[in-house]
């Protein structure tokens, strides 16, 4: 055993790892942490000890990169050499406002590089584009990013070569935002640290880790992050866009947990931007979307302990009763206790074969409590059981203790990987009567057996604090169209345009995570935020390097074009 920043690190387990046969195909890090081949590793990794100097505990955290590349504290450690000719490692690279040296020159890349027209362009362009129907347009070129180092040299180069550049981490937008045409695209699937300090509970991560990834890791520890619901979504969109995460009704927005983020700025400086410097960078970090103006290389998260008691509650109603039911949860909302997450889906789900159904769909009420006890989630549950119609149910289960695990095999289930998506949203005030109104097709007569509508109770809304994101209210209620044949694209997509513009009136504005700006332009944050955050963009990239908002060519940002001139 050795000690490395007063740290103990079991050199033999890992030098013994090394010798092994190399696996054919990466390790994800769920699989890491359960491969037998990485038993005695397992145990190194995550061995913590005490840091003198801050006199806390620490955890190191060591994972697998393609190529056997090595993550420890932040530095890439490759078998076989310091410095071959495909990585070129040249140390870690550190922030301006961190403590460490000047960032290291850079003359290749440690990725790889794909212009258009190279072999494997077309792969690299939309293999990582979640929604199946692929967006027609073209990057000038691709770089993986492997490194830091990579992210500042891809900057410098797009700006040698009059490029823009667009970013991506997870490549869950619905509508691609980060495919740009003639832009540099950084794509950052290849850097994914997690390095947590146990004694100030932050995680360190890479933007495109996802929720499904961070964890299961953060839970060997009795911690949490409220990421996306869905369990393969990256980090990086999901927090720049705001991150509507677990019970961001009660616990708030996922990006309001950012304490610090390391950002590549347009002139290819490497940063630290927290509450003590660079603090606008942070303050526009917090919701800004696809655009901020900066490609975050690291997010430093405040995580939360691990709810010991989680619990759920699940109805299915007849779609017939959708006016009761929808009636009694936007009445009940605001009285619940702010440990409970509730929704509301119009979807079609398989149901228990005694249960007498014609089929198509149902509205199902989800309500999950994340607390410490089962007591105190059957407390917070019961208001579920005060639904008028709640006898009439079709499947009753209530407070049924569950797992993140468990939540995330029916985000899994609801998404399902290659189908063609369309989503939109609308936030809303208003009142019960006109909800009730606007949305009931929108369930009622869903287009595919796939799609789904999705209310969520909101309401009493926390006051926001000060960062970009800015527009929320009482009930946010969004639809995901999903479908397999590209012959069904127009008429899908028609029948969701229909709905919106059903629900315009009683529209505030939209999020931006299920949004598409090119077919549906509207406001996404306040005005005055809004003219900050475009003020902040002349600021730090008065070049306009960064690819901002995907719209139409001409089309007014950040307005409600249904009240303009009314």
């Amino acid at each position: 055993m050795m000690r490395e920043r007063g740290l103990h690190l079991d050199y033999t387990a890992i030098n013994r790892w090394l010798q092994q046969p190399a696996p054919t195909s990466m390790i994800s890090l769920p699989d890491c942490l359960q491969h037998p081949q990485l038993e005695s590793f397992h145990r190194a990794m995550f061995t913590t000890g005490i840091d003198r100097k801050e006199k806390r505990k620490r955890a190191v955290v060591i994972f697998l990169l393609p190529s056997r590349t090595l993550i420890r504290n932040g530095s890439a450690l490759r078998k076989g050499g310091r410095n071959d000719e495909s990585y070129n490692f040249r140390g870690t690279v550190r922030p301006e406002g961190s403590t460490g040296g000047e960032v290291a020159a850079m003359t290749t890349f440690q990725g790889q590089l794909y212009w258009r027209g190279d072999d494997g362009y077309e792969q690299e362009r939309v293999g990582r584009v979640f929604n199946g129907r692929k967006p027609d347009r073209y990057p000038a070129a691709i770089l993986k990013a492997a490194h830091e180092e990579d992210v500042i040299a891809g900057v410098r180069l797009a700006r040698e070569r009059g490029l823009k550049v667009s970013v991506r981490s997870g490549g869950h937008s619905w509508a691609a935002w980060s495919v740009r045409n003639d832009a540099l695209l950084i794509d950052l699937a290849g850097m994914r640290e997690i390095s947590l300090d146990i004694g100030i509970s932050t995680v360190r991560v890479s933007p495109a880790v996802t929720g499904g990834e961070l964890n299961p890791f953060l839970a060997q520890y009795g911690l949490m992050f409220p990421g996306g619901h869905c369990p393969t979504v990256g980090l990086g969109g999901f927090l720049l866009q705001g991150g509507m995460g677990w019970n961001c009704r009660g616990w708030g927005w996922a990006c309001e947990s950012i304490e610090a983020i390391d950002v590549v700025t347009a002139d290819g400086t490497l940063v630290r931007a927290d509450e003590s410097q660079n603090a606008e960078l942070l303050w526009a970090a917090r919701g800004s979307g696809p655009g901020f103006f900066g490609v975050v290389t690291r997010f430093h998260l405040k995580v939360r302990p691990h709810p010991k008691a989680l619990t759920q509650s699940t109805y299915i109603y007849p779609m017939e009763l959708f006016d009761e039911v929808m009636r009694w949860a936007q009445e009940t909302q605001s009285t619940l206790a702010p440990t409970i997450e509730v929704v509301i889906l119009g979807i079609t789900v398989p149901l228990p074969p005694e249960v007498e159904h014609a089929g198509g769909p149902v509205v199902l009420v989800h309500g999950l409590a994340f607390v410490d006890t089962y007591e105190e989630a059957v407390e917070a549950l019961a208001p579920f059981e005060t639904c008028p119609v709640v006898d009439k149910a079709l499947v009753r289960q209530v407070a049924a203790p569950t797992s993140f695990a468990a939540e995330y095999e029916d985000q899994v289930y609801a998404y399902p990987v290659g189908y063609r998506y369309a989503s939109d949203n609308i936030w809303t005030n208003a009142g019960t009567d006109d909800v009730v109104s606007a949305l009931r097709d929108a369930f009622v007569t869903l287009p595919t057996e796939k799609s789904f509508s999705f209310w969520y109770g909101m309401a009493p809304l926390r006051q926001l604090p000060d960062m970009a994101l800015s527009l929320q209210a009482d009930t946010y209620f969004a639809i995901y169209v999903s479908w397999e044949d590209e012959a069904d694209d127009e008429a899908c997509r028609e029948w969701l345009a229909a709905q919106m513009r059903r629900m315009e009136p009683i529209s505030e504005g939209l999020y931006l995570g299920d949004s598409d700006l090119a077919t549906r332009p509207s406001k996404f944050l306040s005005g005055p935020h809004w003219e900050r955050l475009e003020e902040l963009r002349v600021r730090y990239d008065p070049d306009g390097l960064f690819h901002s908002y995907l719209a139409a060519p001409g089309t007014p940002l950040n307005v409600n074009p249904w009240t303009e001139g009314a």
